[in-house]
């Protein structure tokens, strides 16, 4: 377990009221993409409130054979599979479109980064960045677009770091099953950012 983790375990522990501040603003988002993968956006916030109050209650327990976040985001997976009980949708490859569509699979490496990466905005002048905010917003619209699994998917692992094993692991998807969903998902978000650099508008 690293050391910040360590550390925050302790005040934790110690029942300090800003560690469980950080330990929400650090992993709420990460909870939040496990719980709706699982059941959907109706009742994910939901399944959340309940896996923190989970937490809480198990944190004298935590025996750091994993990462706090690997924790935390298990126990929020079981609260989100609990809840569906015995009712586990099906998962499904589904494939809504994008606000702009999809871009070709050729776009990506067989490691499955952008084998030609979309040009920068990071520009210092007042257009740029005005820019920049414009594209954030496109890229929120067309990740709200996604279907549920294939939008999990992605934030846990562009915006949360977690390795596709892991992925699998949490919402029980094989890998094949999760490399589809991610490799979707980046096709729409390219589609979006190439829609935007040729335009200048979502």
């Amino acid at each position: 377990m690293a050391s910040d983790d360590q550390g925050l375990l302790a005040r934790l522990r110690a029942g300090e009221q800003q560690a469980f501040r950080e330990l929400v603003a650090t992993y709420q988002g990460a909870m939040r993409a496990v719980a709706y993968a699982i059941v959907g956006s109706r009742n994910a916030d939901e399944v959340v409130q309940d896996a923190w109050l989970a937490v809480v209650r198990s944190l004298d327990g935590f025996q750091q054979r994993s990462s706090l976040k690997t924790w935390l985001l298990t126990i929020t997976a079981n609260t989100a599979k609990t809840r569906l009980k015995h009712n586990r949708r099906e998962v499904l490859l589904d494939d809504l479109p994008g606000p702009h569509g999809s871009v070709g699979a050729e776009r990506f490496a067989g490691d499955g980064h952008w084998a030609s990466a979309p040009a920068s905005w990071h520009e210092d002048s007042p257009e740029a960045l005005l820019s920049e905010s414009e594209l954030r917003e496109c890229l929120e619209k067309t990740l709200a677009s996604l279907s549920e699994l294939q939008s999990s998917v992605l934030v846990l692992r562009e915006r949360q770091g977690l390795e596709l094993e892991a992925i699998c692991n949490l919402l029980e998807l094989s890998l094949s099953n999760v490399r589809v969903l991610l490799h979707r998902a980046r096709l729409k978000v390219f589609a979006t950012l190439e829609h935007f650099e040729e335009t200048g508008q979502c």
